[in-house]
């Protein structure tokens, strides 16, 4: 009995070339690398919140009290440039406006002021700042607004930055750099084989082989008898 040879199985073209594989661990390890450094060089931040409330006056309607909430969660960094914030911090308008955020409630008459510094002391002090700021201007325009702010929790000293450390950010550098690679992967066999195809379009006919037909011999014709 005789037995069939196995069939030689062909590999697709990008398999064939295992070198061009190499390109990914190599975008995967240059990534993991350059995360890494930056997660060491950059300078870690930390993060302190204060909290304020606005209450409404004796008078005035406690449904106000939301939207004044709202309104002072806006205008809460204005406030405290335009106020002695950067004063009790010790930072400039600048870097108050770049360090603060302040986040409302739709449910509740309170705002919460983010601050991120260099330093967990820093961070404390700016939020606590902004807030007092609040609570300051909030107490020269009661008489017209109906409702003051209240401190309502003082910023906690933060114990951990809240900036990626070294190895996420090296995690985060080896999936960007891997993400990257499968797409260099992927485009350039289609560039490969769409210059292969304008090729074969724009070669010459002689330089391809192709046959070119000989024209026909002329056959008289009969005489008539």
């Amino acid at each position: 009995m005789t037995t069939t040879p196995p069939r030689a199985v062909r590999l697709p073209a990008p398999l064939r070339s295992p070198g061009r594989w190499a390109v990914l661990p190599a975008a995967v390890v240059a990534g993991a690398v350059l995360g890494g450094g930056y997660g060491v060089l950059k300078t870690p931040e930390y993060a302190a919140t204060s909290y304020v409330i606005v209450v409404p006056g004796e008078k005035s309607d406690p449904a106000a009290a939301l939207g004044f909430a709202q309104a002072y969660g806006r205008v809460a960094t204005d406030i405290a440039v335009t106020g002695d914030a950067q004063v009790w911090a010790g930072v400039t308008a600048a870097t108050l406006r770049e360090s603060v955020r302040a986040e409302t409630s739709p449910d509740a008459p309170m705002i919460s002021i983010t601050a991120r510094a260099s330093k967990p002391s820093k961070a404390v002090s700016i939020a606590d700042g902004v807030a007092r700021s609040l609570v300051l201007n909030s107490s020269h325009v009661a008489g017209s607004t109906g409702v003051k702010v209240v401190q309502f929790s003082r910023a906690t000293k933060p114990a951990a930055p809240v900036s990626p450390s070294a190895p996420l950010s090296a995690l985060v550098g080896a999936c960007a750099g891997g993400l990257l690679g499968g797409l260099a992967l992927l485009v350039r066999p289609k560039k490969r084989a769409a210059g292969r195809a304008e090729g074969r379009h724009s070669r010459p006919a002689a330089a391809t082989g192709a046959a070119v037909p000989a024209p026909a011999a002329h056959q008289p014709e009969p005489e008539a008898v």
